[in-house]
């Protein structure tokens, strides 16, 4: 458990990877909210 386990999302965040735990497009959806809540 940890930095080498790729389940979980300290390991992929090691290992550089994206998945379930860590999904490559979440920083996406986070910046689409504040765009989306400066415009209204």
């Amino acid at each position: 458990m940890g930095r080498g386990d790729k389940k979980t999302a300290k390991g992929k965040r090691f290992k550089g990877s994206f998945g379930k735990s860590r999904p490559a497009n979440a920083a996406k959806k986070a910046t689409a909210k504040v765009t989306e809540v400066k415009a209204s």
